[in-house]
């Protein structure tokens, strides 16, 4: 059995395929991100899904691709909790720009960027992966991410920038009284996975002035500090993977227009084209040796 996962801080996709490159199970587990989330955490999360447990002692191969995992440590971190679960495994561990760029199935050079609750970019040569920018993580960077947006709203709801219609909204679908605002955001785990929540309700009403003027902020932020960044900007396709993308792709079309950039595809869920992608190098594999 051969697991492949890509994981944001919010939730993990996990596709297991036998040996012969045939699906087996799909499913979902909340994210592990291991420089968010203590190992005992992650070992918690993997532990409560039934159907990894079931094929724990099976596995032969994991293939993770996920936010937090840049540096040695944190992969270091992830590596032992996988290796005290999954026994007979080889583990191969990488940052999730790593599936944003397999995921676009294409060997020719382009710019690939994350936008989910995090959000990352990097050059793909049409080997090699290139970055410029170390990520410092959710409170200082993340621009265009759904936490970043999480964090636009509830500032302008706070400081009465928001129109007066649109906080009436606000206010009935969340409780945003500071004592809660303050405990999720300084005392409990995940701070960065609870300001993405109120992602979704730019998106949802993302039709107004005040929607789209910060949603554009936001991603012309991203593209000035992360895409301009690489001198490729200018000649080569720029991708995006993950759900803030998906969502936001006219908006994303529109501020490439004011930067003359090319937009490539965008991929919602990277997790599809890697799993086929692997499937497809099994089933060669699996043909050779019968």
């Amino acid at each position: 059995m051969i697991l492949v996962a890509d994981s944001g801080s919010t939730k993990t996709n996990w596709i297991a395929l036998t040996k012969q490159g045939e699906f087996y199970f799909q499913i979902d587990t909340p994210g592990l991100n291991p420089a968010v989330f203590s190992q005992e955490t992650l070992t918690s999360r993997i532990e409560s899904k039934e159907e990894l447990i079931d094929i724990k002692d099976k596995v032969e191969e994991i293939h993770f691709y996920g936010a937090g995992c840049g540096t040695q440590t944190a992969r270091n971190d992830l590596q032992s909790v996988f290796e005290k679960i999954f026994v007979n495994a080889e583990i191969n561990i990488a940052e999730d720009t790593y599936a944003a760029a397999k995921s676009i199935r294409t060997d020719k050079p382009g710019i690939v960027c994350i936008l989910g609750t995090g959000s990352n970019c990097s050059y793909f040569d049409g080997e090699n992966l290139h970055q410029k920018i170390v990520s410092l993580g959710y409170i200082l960077m993340d621009d265009a991410s759904g936490n970043y947006y999480g964090k636009q709203l509830i500032r302008d709801y706070y400081f009465h920038k928001m129109p007066k219609d649109l906080a009436e909204k606000f206010e009935a679908t969340y409780d945003l009284s500071a004592d809660i605002i303050k405990e999720r955001l300084y005392k409990q785990d995940n701070p960065n996975t609870y300001l993405a929540q109120f992602g979704r309700f730019l998106i949802e009403n993302k039709n107004c002035e005040y929607s789209q003027r910060v949603i554009k902020q936001g991603l012309r932020s991203f593209i000035e500090n992360q895409i301009l960044q690489f001198e490729q900007s200018k000649t080569v396709p720029v991708y995006f993977v993950g759900s803030i993308a998906h969502f936001l792709m006219q908006e994303i079309v529109e501020v490439f227009e004011e930067y003359h950039l090319e937009l490539g595809k965008i991929v919602r869920h990277p997790i599809i084209t890697l799993a086929e992608g692997l499937a497809e190098e099994l089933a060669k594999k699996s043909n050779q040796v019968t």
